[in-house]
C-alpha cells in the first residue's frame, strides 16, 4: 500500500518574470498532518491551488492520492477536500441547510445529503445549532462549520490552507480539537498557517517554504535541533548592565542576543543545569540582579526567522 498521500518532485510555476514555485519538492505520509509554513508570497497558496487542482503548474510532478493532478484531475478532485482562508457559506441558511446545500452540489441526491449534514454537525458540536441562522454563529462556529463543509464527501486528503486567521484563542482552540479528530479517522491534512504554534501543536512534519523552495522539512523538533541546542534567558533589572551581563553567559559573546527593551538576554547553552547554575553564580559575583532566568527550547518561530532570513541573504549575496 502506498504510504504517500502527496508526492511533489520539482514542481514550477511562473506568472511573467516571476517564480512562484522553483523546484518545490515536497512528500506527505497518508494519515498525518503536514505543515507549511513560509512567509507571505514563498508559494504556500500556490502549492495547495496546484495541489487541488485549480491551477496547472508549469513542470513537474504532483500527485495526490495516488492520482497525477493533471491526467487524473477528476479523481484527484473525488478524493480531496479544501478550506480556504474565508468561509464559504451562506449567512443567512442555517448550519444543517448549507451543510445540505453542499451535499446537492456533490450529487449526493437529497436524502444522502441530508444524513451525511446530520452526521457532521454531530460530529464538530453543531448539532444543537443546525437550524440557527449562520450569521448567528460565533467565529469558531463558522469555521468549524465551513471544516464540515470541507468533509462532506469524506475525502482522503484534506486541505487547510490558513483555517484559523482571524479567530480568538477559544475558535483557534476550536478548529485544532476538530483537525486532531479528523487524523484519528484517517484523513491526511495538508496545513498552511502563519501561526507558528500552530503548526508546533498540530503538524506530525513541517515543510518551510521559501522563494517558492522547501528549504527545510522534518518534525517540530528536528527543525528546531537545526537552529541549535537549548538557550538560557535572563532578564536584567538594570538595563544598564546588559552588556556586562552578557559577557557572563556561558556562550561566545556573539552567540549572545540582546533586547534592550525588554532588558532580556538570550543564549545557546551545551549542559543545561551546569549552565544555569553558572549563570546565576556569575551573576551574583558581579551584584547583577537578575528578575528572571529560565531555560528553555529554542521555539519555532526562531526556526522559522532563522530559516527564511538566512534564504533572504542568500539571494541577496
Amino acid at each position: 500500500m502506498n504510504t504517500e498521500a502527496i508526492r511533489v518532485e520539482g514542481a514550477r510555476k511562473r506568472y511573467g518574470d516571476k517564480d512562484a514555485l522553483d523546484g518545490l519538492d515536497l512528500t506527505v505520509g497518508r494519515g498525518t498532518v503536514h505543515g507549511l509554513l513560509g512567509p507571505n508570497g514563498a508559494g504556500k497558496t500556490t502549492t495547495v491551488r496546484i495541489l487541488a487542482t485549480l491551477l496547472r503548474h508549469d513542470e513537474g510532478l504532483v500527485r495526490v492520492a495516488g492520482h497525477d493532478v493533471r491526467t487524473g484531475a477528476r479523481e484527484v478532485r473525488r478524493r480531496i477536500g479544501l478550506l480556504g482562508q474565508h468561509a464559504a457559506l451562506d449567512e443567512e441558511l442555517g448550519g444543517r441547510q448549507n451543510l445540505e446545500m453542499f451535499g446537492r452540489l456533490h450529487h449526493l441526491g437529497a436524502r444522502r445529503a441530508g444524513t451525511r449534514a446530520d452526521e457532521l454537525l454531530e460530529r464538530f458540536g453543531l448539532a444543537d445549532t443546525g437550524r440557527k441562522p449562520v450569521r448567528q454563529y460565533s467565529g469558531g462556529m463558522r469555521r468549524r462549520l465551513d471544516l464540515a463543509a470541507s468533509l462532506i464527501t469524506d475525502p482522503e486528503v484534506l486541505f487547510l490552507d490558513e483555517p484559523t486567521t482571524g479567530l480568538d484563542p477559544r475558535g483557534r482552540a476550536e478548529v485544532w480539537e476538530s483537525v486532531r479528530s479528523l487524523v484519528g479517522g484517517g484523513t491526511t491534512v495538508l496545513l498552511t498557517t502563519q501561526y507558528l504554534e500552530e503548526a508546533d501543536r498540530l503538524a506530525d512534519r513541517i515543510s518551510v517554504v521559501d522563494r517558492g523552495r522547501v528549504v527545510a522539512d522534518g518534525t517540530a523538533d528536528e527543525l528546531k535541533a537545526r537552529v541549535g541546542a537549548d538557550r538560557i534567558d535572563v532578564v536584567v533589572r538594570d538595563a544598564h548592565r546588559l552588556d556586562e551581563a552578557a559577557g557572563l553567559l556561558p556562550a561566545a559573546r556573539a552567540e549572545v542576543t540582546v533586547d534592550t527593551d525588554r532588558r532580556l538576554l538570550s543564549a545557546p547553552v551545551a549542559d543545561r543545569m551546569e549552565s544555569l547554575a553558572g549563570t546565576v553564580r556569575a551573576l551574583g559575583a558581579a551584584g547583577i540582579e537578575a528578575e528572571d532566568i529560565a531555560l528553555r527550547r529554542p521555539t519555532l518561530d526562531e526556526v522559522f526567522l532563522r530559516l527564511t532570513d538566512r534564504e533572504a541573504k542568500e539571494a541577496a549575496a
